[in-house]
This record gives structure tokens, sequence and C-alpha cells, in this order.
């Protein structure tokens, strides 16, 4: 069940996909590098702008002017090339980065349109940098 602490008025029935981390396996991370916008939606209805410099279908890194609590409970919306995306997310341990401070978040329930734009958005990037390698790059290593 979701926790109270969920800022009011956002319906989570909608929330259908809860992304679950594969400790055997890291989820395939897209490094875009603050070149996309993100809005956060505190639980108090403040909202913070902050620019999107990782991203996965488990969660993110965010570059926010100043750091969010760690364990508070959000909502993160970003606009991707191929749709928009929004879903509950819990903010982890800031971290200081240059202008402002990094913060890593986890996303905790994700609807299964903007899981599916999400998973789109990361593979075909996977997919982008796969066919970009050259053949020589996959030659066998010898021991």
């Amino acid at each position: 069940m979701f926790p109270p602490a969920f800022p009011r008025g956002i319906l989570i029935l909608f929330m259908t996909h809860f992304p679950q981390t594969n400790t055997q396996k890291r989820a395939p991370r897209l490094h875009v590098g603050g070149s996309i916008g993100a809005l956060v939606m505190l639980e108090d209805g403040q909202r913070a702008k902050g620019k999107l410099q990782t991203v996965s279908v488990t969660g993110g890194l965010l570059r926010l002017a100043k750091s969010l609590g760690e364990g508070d409970f959000v909502e993160v919306a970003f606009q991707t090339q191929s749709g928009s995306v929004r879903g509950m997310a819990e903010m982890l341990v800031p971290m200081r980065g240059g202008e402002g401070t990094l913060q890593p978040f986890r996303f905790i329930a994700l609807g299964d349109d903007d899981h599916r734009t999400l998973r789109m958005t990361v593979e075909s990037a996977a997919d982008r940098s796969f066919h970009g390698m050259r053949s020589s790059q996959w030659a066998p290593k010898t021991m």
C-alpha cells in the first residue's frame, strides 16, 4: 500500500506500474546531461524545476537549485521524444554538484503509458548506441 505522505490530489489509481529494482542487474541508463527539463511537485503543493541528468525505468538523477529531503515523496514530470512521462518518486540522498544539487530519485509508481514511454525512450537510445558501435568493438577478447 502507499505511504500516507503522498501529495494530496494526485490520482494514484492510475499508477499501475510499480518499478522494482533488480539487485542482480542494473537497469540501463540514458545520460541526457541536463538537456531535458523536469518539474517536481512536492507534497505541500510547491513546485521545483530541475534538469534531468540521467534516467532509467527505475529512476534517475536531477540537477536542482536546492536539495529536497531524502525520503520525500514527489511527482516528477518531463518530456521525452517518445512523449511525456509523469510518475511518483522517492527522493534519495542528494549530492553537491557544481551549480546546485544532484539528487537521485527512484520511481515508485508509474502509469502504464508513462512506463511504456519511458521504456521506449531508454531502449531507443540504447539501440542507437548499439548500432553506432564499430564491428571491431565486438572482437572477442583473448586471454
